[in-house]
Parts: structure tokens; C-alpha cells; sequence
């Protein structure tokens, strides 16, 4: 679908503020609120304003111990349907947060999330690696999030640690 250059600023402003009042996108994009909302309606009925989302810090909730792991997981593509099967069969986990598919060494890139390291290492082990299609996977857990979908964490915050020098 090809978009005006209205609607793209609108995407682009939306897309890193997604609670940015139908008021306040018009002036910014000189529209009025009616034309606005018309458009973000089209928007989302063509499917190009997928979804709204929020960005959580969950290290700074208490008694949260959640994981998240990429994996990445070599396939063997089948005929006349290539990766898209198996990436559906995959992506329909509740485990799993997104799929990609990538060049390079491996074919699939999985984002995992789960209670705990056992709980995503046994749904790699029990479930994604048993798949008829998986030829292998190499599990990569993350320890911290410095920056997520543009979004930095921690910014502002002074580092507590003490300055060892020699």
C-alpha cells in the first residue's frame, strides 16, 4: 500500500509514542482530530498499525523472575511452502514472543520468554527442538536489557559500583 507523506510521519510518531493523544498527532501532523482518527482507523484496518504496546522494565518489579532467551534454530525448509510452516508451527507457542527469519548461519531466530532458565530450557529440549523440521538450536539467554525496541533502560541512573583503580 502506498502511503502519503502524512501518514508516514504519523506511523513514525506513533510508533514511539503509542499513547500520543488523536489531538495532540493532528497539529503535529497538520490534520484535522476527524481526519486523524480516519486515518488511524484505515491504518489499523490494513493491517500497517498491527498492534499498541508497552514497554515493561520487569527488573524493577519485585518477585519477578522472568527469562528471555534467543534462540537460534537451523531448519530444513519444505517443498512449495519453504520456512513459512515451520515458522508457524513454531510462532503458535505461547513461550514464544517472536520469530524471525534471517540469513546467515542459522535460519530461524526464536525470542523466548519463561519463568525461569528450566522452564525455557525444557520448552527448547521438549517442544521446539522435537519439531520434525529443527535440524539444531543454540539457546542464548539474556542477562540484560540496556536497550529494547529504541528504548534505553536505565538512563539517568548512576552507577553505584565502587571505582577500583590500580
Amino acid at each position: 500500500m502506498q502511503l502519503s507523506e502524512r501518514e508516514l510521519d504519523m506511523l513514525q510518531i506513533i510508533e514511539d509514542n503509542g499513547r500520543i493523544a488523536e489531538e495532540v498527532l493532528a497539529k503535529m501532523v497538520n490534520l484535522t482530530v476527524e481526519e486523524t482518527a480516519e486515518t488511524l482507523r484505515k491504518l489499523e484496518t490494513e493491517k500497517i498499525i498491527v498492534e499498541y504496546g508497552a514497554i515493561i522494565d520487569w527488573r524493577k518489579v519485585d518477585n519477578f523472575e522472568g527469562v528471555t532467551a534467543m534462540i537460534d534454530v537451523k531448519v530444513t525448509p519444505k517443498r512449495d511452502v519453504g520456512f513459512d510452516e515451520i515458522a508457524k508451527n513454531i510462532y503458535r507457542f505461547s513461550e514464544v514472543k517472536s520469530v524471525y527469519l534471517m540469513s546467515g548461519a542459522y535460519d530461524l531466530s526464536v525470542v523466548v520468554e519463561g519463568r525461569s532458565l528450566t522452564q525455557v530450557a525444557n520448552f527448547v529440549s521438549e517442544r521446539l527442538a522435537t519439531l520434525d523440521s529443527v535440524i539444531s538450536t543454540t539457546t542464548h539467554f539474556i542477562m540484560k536489557k540496556y536497550k529494547h525496541d529504541g528504548t534505553i533502560f536505565d538512563q539517568g541512573e548512576d552507577d553505584r559500583r565502587i571505582v577500583v583503580s590500580p
